[in-house]
């Protein structure tokens, strides 16, 4: 994996910075979910969970704003457009995505990390689109983004290269994202090395935001 595009000694700005933690839902972590054939065991097997909690809880120490992005699909189906077999497939089985559904429902292990008016669903892959959230980052005064969550290759790749062509400065947090293999996992966070300003671990990130 290519070096980050953080310099040494480089510091991140805690007051321009915002964590963005990806489909951090049932349907995508636990067993019962939808998604959970594909991802509860190895996202069980990787310890994820536990890393991201304990990262989501040091930001929020440090004043960092934690925004959770959940898919959902509403009943008139909001923004969905079946594009893509991961659409089609979505929106075939659309009341498990459901708003108030147990699927959509944040984790147990992060629903108490969840700040009133800081989730925000959306019915496109990345975290970025047809949501609200690049509106408020950029009127809070936030031009960093690090990123949490499920699946590295999907999500998490989408949303942080959006981020990137959006000009924000974007920072996957490898420790703290999993995929279907740990094979799929670090080839997709090679290609973000190249695509972002560099992945960071938690500890790494922790230590630039002072």
């Amino acid at each position: 994996m290519a070096a980050p595009a953080t310099p040494p000694g480089h510091s991140i700005d805690p007051r321009r910075t915002a964590v963005l933690a990806l489909h951090w839902q049932v349907n995508v972590i636990e067993p019962e979910g939808f998604f959970g054939p594909m991802l509860a065991a190895p996202v069980a097997e990787s310890g994820v969970v536990d890393r991201a909690v304990r990262f989501h809880d040091a930001i929020r120490a440090a004043g960092v704003p934690l925004i959770f992005t959940r898919f959902t699909v509403p009943e008139d189906e909001g923004q969905l457009i079946r594009n893509t077999g991961f659409m089609t497939a979505v929106g075939a089985a659309q009341e498990s995505f459901r708003p108030d559904s147990s699927g959509a429902a944040l984790i147990d292990a992060m629903a108490h990390q969840a700040e009133p008016g800081l989730v925000f669903d959306n019915q496109r892959l990345s975290g970025l689109a047809a949501n609200g959230v690049s509106a408020w980052l950029t009127e809070h005064g936030i031009d960093t983004v690090l990123i949490t969550g499920v699946a590295t290759n999907l999500t998490v790749e989408q949303t942080a290269r959006h981020g990137t062509d959006l000009g924000f400065t974007v920072h996957p947090i490898s420790d703290c994202t999993a995929a279907p293999t740990p094979e799929v996992h670090a080839a997709s966070l090679a290609n973000l090395d190249l695509t972002t300003a560099g992945c960071l671990s938690a500890e790494e990130a922790l230590a630039l935001l002072g």
